[in-house]
């Protein structure tokens, strides 16, 4: 089995969406709109490739955005640097697999050398269990507790401290910035927004 973690490409969109938007209840609905904006403008949006098969994906943003999400929302008034995990999705032939363990240690890496905190938020309505120990063995702490929207689920806002960013914040992000190498540059987007804010629609659920 050759798996490969990589930034999306515009021809996975179709797969994209249609493995979100099959993957029930846990998961709020997308339309091409909605993920062609994603696609332009989310800071992390990589997918997993097994034998050639889209077997899911994960996308997140940083703060400074103008994303309409009461969960990210909640985030940007409490902290002022943060990557925000929107939502992962895997395929139902690849679950319970490790794939969720794999993107979370690629985001990881990405968020540490960038921000001294990664955030996301679970359901608590319906309760997943596996999902919150999930989480909570990969170090996220709860910080609050929400409602979405009033009539929306009850959330987990979790968050998990990312000790190795004082050192790289210090050695280079204080000093002319990462270096240049393709392990750390930024994804590529087709409309590089200049304007320094990212409007995106969307919700993450575990």
């Amino acid at each position: 089995m050759a798996l490969a973690i990589r930034d999306v490409r515009e021809h996975d969109l179709d797969a994209v969406l249609a493995l979100n938007n099959a993957a029930g209840r846990s998961i709020l609905a997308l339309d091409a709109a909605r993920l062609r904006y994603f696609f332009e403008h989310a800071d992390y949006f990589r997918v997993a490739e097994i034998d050639g098969h889209l077997a899911g994906f994960l996308i997140a943003l940083r703060e400074g955005g103008n994303y309409e999400s009461p969960n990210y929302s909640w985030f940007a008034k409490h902290y002022p640097q943060f990557v925000y995990i929107d939502r992962i999705v895997i395929a139902n032939a690849y679950r319970r697999h490790g794939l969720g363990r794999v993107f979370y240690s690629d985001v990881h890496s990405y968020a540490e050398v960038r921000v001294p905190l990664l955030t996301c938020e679970v359901f608590l309505e319906p309760r997943d269990d596996v999902v919150v120990l999930f989480h909570g063995t990969y170090g996220f702490q709860e910080v609050d507790q929400q409602r979405m929207g009033k009539r929306g689920p009850q959330v987990s806002l979790l968050a998990k401290d990312l000790p190795s960013y004082a050192f790289v914040r210090d050695k280079w992000l204080d000093h002319g910035g990462l270096p240049d190498v393709p392990w750390l540059a930024e994804r590529e987007r087709p409309f590089p927004d200049d304007s320094g804010q990212r409007s995106l629609v969307g919700e993450r659920s575990p």
